[in-house]
């Protein structure tokens, strides 16, 4: 009976009306996703109150913690699209095959991490700021996050696991068992309550590994209680290259694309310091808040992605047209929402960082400038994650290099010539416009290289 229904759960992905089928996977992981997003903005307000070096820090700290988290997801990317494509083909030994691989290359991911923040963490931070208190903060965060980073690429690999047969909601309760510890007991380690010592950013980064474990264990019960249709044995545990190569073969330029994007936060952050750690505090803090608005986007291509690999490897192409179009235009939706509420309610957003009148004084207009990128963003994603799923992850990656290695950079650093930190702002709305017209040639060479090859006798 399990099994039936597990069989049933995966074959929807190929019948179901695609507009429904697409909410009805994404709407948990879009609120997981908020979750998260609420996870993450709660950690920054809770230092935040401890000062705003404490806020500096973890902005500073975020180019590699991103670049942890973008391991993660970009092996979970490759590995739900290939066991959605090999469930949707009917290759079930493949599929399992796979679920153990990715449960290997999480353990090798972790050991990567750790070696960074136990031997380059410190020349990572002291690359970025010469202030004492600020690098004192980002190097107990940081090197805690890292060596204890197991957790997050378990959690992450269950997650993955769970939405490749279409149990987002157990994907969903994964993350908000994670998140929702990680706000509990952040006061407890960061401020010192029930009488335990205050760590500060130590104590955010403690509160923040033991929520990965416990979503982590909650994700794995899952697995192996509901997922019964993607068994992981003992002997799959291991690294075929086979596996692993098409694993990554579609994931590395999503990892690639998280680490042009850490570079990019890098390269910010020393601009930025240049004018005052306080703009650095506004990056920081515009990061957290646009979370809200962009997570639940992510979420969405959580759901996109396995449907299409789905039906590409069921040979569906009209199925997969019109899961792009209408990813577009519920991706478009939030991100217009949060245009709005950037050009309306910055000073609000801004406020639950405890900030002082030079944070208020730069980051009203830093928000308003930001959000215009919003318009065009929406599109870029779902082009982004259609492209993965079709086997085209290098355009995305080639769009990821040029709207932040050719465009952003650069505006932003021939901006900040002109003496003025509100118009380093503008170089979002500029890169963005470079990744829409990017994003619309890929996407339109990866679907016609698709109709290509589905056209051909299988």
């Amino acid at each position: 009976m399990a099994q039936l229904k597990t069989r049933q759960d995966s074959s929807r992905m190929g019948e179901m009306p695609e507009g429904r089928l697409l909410l009805t996977i994404a709407v948990p992981m879009m609120l997981s996703m908020l979750v998260q997003a609420l996870y993450n903005i709660v950690d920054s307000v809770y230092v935040s109150r401890v000062s705003e070096d404490c806020l500096s820090a973890l902005s500073l700290a975020f180019p590699a913690q991103n670049i942890m988290i973008g391991l993660g997801t970009g092996t979970g990317v490759g590995v739900s699209t290939l066991v959605s494509r090999a469930l949707g083909s009917k290759d079930e030994k493949l599929a399992s095959r796979t679920a153990g691989t990715a449960v290997a290359l999480s353990l090798c991911c972790w050991l990567l991490m750790a070696l960074f923040g136990i031997f380059g963490a410190d020349a990572f931070i002291r690359s970025q700021t010469s202030i004492e208190s600020i690098r004192a903060y980002t190097d107990s965060y940081l090197r805690i996050v890292t060596i204890g980073s197991t957790f997050v690429y378990l959690e992450i690999c269950a997650e993955r696991l769970l939405q490749s047969t279409g149990l987002t909601t157990l994907s969903m309760w994964t993350q908000m068992v994670g998140a929702v510890t990680n706000i509990i007991l952040d006061p407890f380690f960061i401020y010192g309550w029930c009488g335990l010592p205050a760590m500060g950013t130590a104590g955010a980064a403690i509160a923040t590994v033991i929520g990965q474990a416990m979503g982590a264990g909650v994700g794995f019960l899952f697995h192996f209680k509901k997922n019964k249709e993607l068994p992981i044995h003992w002997r799959d545990i291991r690294l075929p290259w086979s596996i692993v190569r098409d694993i990554y073969r579609i994931g590395f330029p999503s990892i690639l694309m998280v680490g042009i994007g850490s570079i990019t936060n890098y390269l910010m952050n020393i601009i930025l310091i240049g004018f005052t750690s306080t703009a650095v505090a506004v990056y920081g803090a515009y990061f957290k808040i646009q979370s809200f608005f962009f997570m639940p986007v992510f979420g969405l291509n959580n759901g996109i992605i396995p449907i299409i690999g789905y039906n590409y490897g069921a040979r569906k192409k009209e199925r997969i047209y019109r899961t792009i179009r209408y990813g577009v235009l519920y991706a478009s939706f939030f991100m217009i929402l949060g245009l709005i509420c950037f050009q309306v309610f910055p000073k609000v957003f801004l406020g639950i960082f405890s900030p002082s009148e030079t944070m208020l004084a730069i980051g009203v207009p830093a928000l308003r400038r930001i959000s215009l990128s919003f318009l065009l963003a929406g599109f870029c994603i779902v082009a982004g994650s259609a492209c993965q799923a079709l086997d085209k992850s290098l355009y995305s990656f080639f769009v990821s290099v040029l709207r932040q290695i050719v465009a952003l950079i650069p505006a932003a650093w021939l901006l900040s010539l002109t003496g003025n930190v509100d118009n380093v702002w503008w170089c979002f709305p500029i890169a963005e416009l470079m990744s829409l017209i990017a994003s619309v040639f890929f996407l339109r060479k990866a679907l016609k290289d698709m109709e290509k090859k589905l056209a051909a006798p299988a």
